[in-house]
């Protein structure tokens, strides 16, 4: 028997292998419920209110997606799409707006992002995290340098759900 018929009987088998399907898996992951998200918002909203500043508040879902807006009395109109914005941009990026701002300054590359539909270099937008993936955005307008606190004391709301 010649060389070549003696490793039919091999190859056949390594190619039916090798033509199978890969395992396939789903992907698990975390996802911030609506009732969390409300409560943020709700959290940055009284925090910014309780220091006289009228505000918007956006959450954004792991696809960027609103989950809660909410606009204060009195809250400028530019403000609900620069939150959406900055929550978009935390999401995306997985960095606060305000890194992702500073960043403008010496990387060419984050200035051309910038350019992206949805994308804003402003403070105020901080990533919801649950250990290290992100899992949602959350953005405030209107409070000049204490949109991101406002935003911090509504995530401190949630803190312990987000393990």
């Amino acid at each position: 028997m010649s060389a070549a018929k003696s490793a039919i009987p091999f190859a056949v088998p390594l190619a039916l292998m090798l033509a199978a399907p890969a395992q396939a898996q789903l992907v698990e992951h975390k996802d911030l419920s609506y009732a969390m998200a409300l409560t943020i918002a709700t959290g940055a909203l009284e925090d910014c209110k309780a220091k006289g500043y009228p505000v918007s508040v956006v959450v954004v879902d792991r696809d960027g997606i609103n989950m809660v807006a909410l606009r204060a009395d009195g809250a400028g109109p530019h403000t609900m799409e620069n939150a959406r914005r900055k929550a978009y941009t935390a999401l995306t990026f997985k960095m606060t707006s305000d890194d992702f701002a500073k960043m403008l300054e010496t990387n060419p590359v984050r200035r051309q992002q910038a350019t992206l539909p949805g994308v804003i270099g402003i403070p105020g937008g901080v990533p919801v995290k649950v250990g290290k993936d992100v899992v949602a955005g959350v953005g405030l307008s209107g409070s000049p340098g204490v949109d991101e606190p406002c935003v911090r004391a509504g995530l401190a709301k949630v803190e312990d759900q987000l393990k």
